[in-house]
């Protein structure tokens, strides 16, 4: 799994069994941080041509594939059923049809050595869905327990059960805002908050935060870095000192998560985000929940655990994807098997 916040490639080895209901175990993990040289080829790819990013998507498979392998031949993994991989998003535009997730090309599987299992979300934007969040039919089926199940990623989303039904957006960009501030001032991430809670509120640059068209949509609905390039920079552009813009950020997307959460209801969090203590004490002095994290493997691991079910659901010709999450037509698998 590589997500948007650019921190690193997170791998995981698990034991996925089904009895009566999917149960999961972590066996090994690893994350692999990217140099800064493969932080700023990813940051900057939107800008490429196509011949530039077909070139990127070969380097990036290659490397991919490479850093699996790796982990297999150091941790002495032996029959290792799949590789099932998210690969990196560079494009996320469901409104035009399309979205682009690097380090998915059939070279993967003969890299590793290892069958594999990728590309999950064409298929979904093909038939008419955001191709995302794909991550809450693993909530459902591993994670029923909670009323809801929410992501403090790159971005966050938020999935629960509405009636038997599973439902699921995107509610904000988070790490993906907030590292970016947090380097200006000589870190990789806000450590705990400790940024924000120094800064000082901008009443006027948060009203504006709050009140993006995109907050007012109905489910499904999800972004991308393209939004934020267009509407998130702009906006925070007026703040010139770090510790404000982080400081304001972070209460917006308290808020803006918190207005997703019934009261008093019980929330697994996840993600980089988790850490981040004073945006989950401002969580929970909006919205009144009780926030759950877990041990730190399922924090930091549990996109990479979903992935490995999406896969495993896949080769089961399994549904992985749904409609009432995404918005697709229907229900249904999704993902290329490619063989080594």
């Amino acid at each position: 799994m590589s997500g948007t916040s650019l921190d690193a490639i997170d791998i995981a080895y698990l034991r996925l069994v089904r009895n009566h209901h999917w149960s999961f175990q972590f066996l090994k993990t690893k994350s692999v941080a990217y140099s800064p040289r493969w932080k700023k080829k990813l940051r900057d790819a939107f800008l490429l041509n196509d011949g530039e990013l077909q070139q990127l998507n070969s380097d990036y498979t290659f490397y991919l594939g490479n850093q699996i392998k790796l982990f297999i031949e150091n941790e002495k993994l032996k029959d290792v059923l799949a590789v099932c991989s998210h690969g990196h998003t560079v494009f996320h535009k469901p409104e035009l049809n399309y979205t682009l997730q690097i380090g998915n090309l059939p070279e993967i599987a003969k890299i590793i050595g290892v069958r594999t299992v990728c590309d999950f979300r064409v298929q979904d934007v093909m038939l008419g869905g955001q191709g995302a969040p794909l991550v809450p039919i693993g909530d459902q089926l591993l994670f029923a327990q909670y009323d809801y199940c929410l992501n403090l990623g790159g971005f966050a989303n938020i999935s629960s059960d509405v009636n038997g039904i599973r439902v699921a957006y995107d509610i904000a960009p988070v790490n993906v805002v907030l590292n970016h501030f947090a380097n200006l001032l000589g870190a990789d991430y806000d450590d705990k908050g400790a940024f924000a809670k120094a800064g000082n509120i901008n009443s006027t640059v948060l009203n504006q935060l709050n009140n993006l068209d995109f907050y007012n949509l109905k489910a499904p609905k999800s972004l991308g870095i393209e939004w934020v390039n267009t509407y998130i920079w702009s906006v925070l552009a007026t703040i010139n000192e770090p510790y404000d813009a982080l400081a304001t950020y972070t209460e917006h997307v308290a808020i803006q998560i918190a207005r997703c959460l019934k009261m008093y209801s019980k929330v697994l969090v996840t993600g980089g985000g988790a850490y981040n203590e004073h945006l989950i004490n401002r969580i929970k002095f909006h919205g009144k929940v009780e926030l759950i994290i877990p041990q730190p493997e399922l924090v930091e691991y549990k996109e990479a655990l979903i992935f490995a079910l999406l896969g495993v659901l896949r080769l089961r010709n399994e549904n992985n994807c749904l409609a009432s999450v995404t918005g697709a037509s229907k229900d249904h698998s999704s993902g290329d098997i490619y063989l080594p």
